[in-house]
């Protein structure tokens, strides 16, 4: 079988790559992660694959993962290491998850994860361990390197199928990294790739994706995964004034926007707006009040250019599935707070059209056409 056109321009593309064609791999045991080894091999890359074992028990990224994973890596003829991981996820996405929707916010976990726990760990042990200086994953994103952008700085863009992009999750992603990461699939679409794994016969090419996060497909459902942390915990459901107009078993199973599920009669649909973790309280409205002009977002991290001095004219995307909103953004000084951790470049956007579901802990990414030139996450 040949290969389709997106297929063997990305063969050229890994072909004619710079430098050194060492890579470590990130497999999952899905699909993408597959073909991105696959294509490796094919172009003459010498690759290894490199499993993070982040949970026990059943999940698509866990026990059947790591077992497609080696799977493929078998099929590939290369060698595959897994590394034991589990107390660090734990740390940095289970405790923090957690902590979050026990605050009343509705924390973010896959762009911390992808720096915390995947891309920085990968890019230390592939180097310590192995001697590898670049890292592959299956993600649809693109790097720009810094010798080809404009600014010397290296530049992250968009997927080319825009319906699986993933720059969004990608945003906190130092320089450093973004420097060392190979994305084969950043301009093939999803049927590309179920061709492409066909015509290379991998075991993952009918591979159903994973329409959740992991750790909800990993405890059967997310409410399952909070439950299994946080206690019940009743309180009141309320309008904007304090009057109550229902009662709760927990404010983390709510999140903002939310319409169905709250269990209230009113004469008007009613939307959550906020979750007032000190007050165990969800505050509901109806849906022409829970719009914003403007929001908060500390914690930036400047992907493509540097840190803006002065007001700028970007195109923000505040959830993975939202469209991307004209908005004028402001820098502004950063807290004690943001100082202290280390993240001190803050702004406020102002929203050329209102929007609908502005969640703090959720991200906002900045966005100039395909380049992502930064994000962060809504305070407020």
């Amino acid at each position: 079988m040949a290969a389709t056109p997106a297929g063997a321009q990305a063969l050229e593309r890994l072909q004619a790559w710079p430098g050194e064609h060492r890579v470590a791999v990130g497999l999952s045991g899905g699909v993408d992660s597959s073909l991105t080894a696959a294509l490796l091999v094919e172009a003459g890359w010498q690759v290894e694959g490199l499993t993070l074992w982040l949970m026990s028990g059943k999940g698509a990224c866990c026990a059947e993962g790591l077992v497609d994973a080696a799977g493929i890596c078998e099929q590939l003829g290369v060698e595959h290491h897994v590394v034991d991981y589990r107390e660090h996820f734990k740390a940095q996405i289970v405790d923090f998850l957690v902590e979050g929707y026990g605050d009343g916010i509705t924390p973010l976990p896959c762009s911390r994860c992808n720096r915390e726990v995947k891309f920085g760990p990968m890019l230390r042990w592939a180097q310590e361990e192995r001697g590898i200086a670049r890292i592959a994953t299956g993600h649809y994103a693109r790097v720009c390197h810094s010798e080809q952008s404009d600014n010397g700085r290296h530049q992250l863009l968009r997927g080319l199928d825009r319906q699986k992009d993933q720059s969004y999750f990608l945003y906190d992603l130092p320089q450093e990294a973004l420097g060392r990461l190979v994305f084969p699939l950043g301009e093939l679409t999803k049927p590309d790739t179920r061709q492409e794994a066909a015509r290379h016969g991998l075991r993952t090419a009918e591979k159903p994706e994973s329409q959740d996060l992991c750790l909800a497909d990993h405890h059967g459902s997310m409410r399952a995964f909070l439950d299994a942390y946080l206690p019940p915990r009743q309180g009141e459901i309320v309008l904007a004034d304090g009057r109550v107009v229902g009662h709760h078993d927990g404010i983390q199973h709510f999140t903002i926007g939310q319409r169905k599920g709250l269990g209230v009669a009113w004469s008007e649909p009613l939307h959550v707006v906020r979750l007032d973790g000190a007050m165990n309280q969800v505050v509901v409205a109806p849906r022409r009040d829970a719009a914003r002009s403007e929001a908060v977002v500390g914690a930036v991290n400047w992907v493509s250019i540097a840190p803006p001095e002065a007001p700028i004219d970007v195109e923000v995307q505040v959830r993975y599935r939202s469209g991307a909103v004209v908005s004028r953004l402001s820098p502004l000084p950063a807290t004690d707070a943001d100082a202290t951790a280390g993240r001190p470049h803050r702004c406020r956007l102002e929203f050329a059209e209102e929007q609908f579901s502005i969640t703090p802990g959720q991200a906002a990414v900045f966005y100039s056409g395909d380049r992502v030139l930064g994000g962060g996450l809504i305070q407020r």
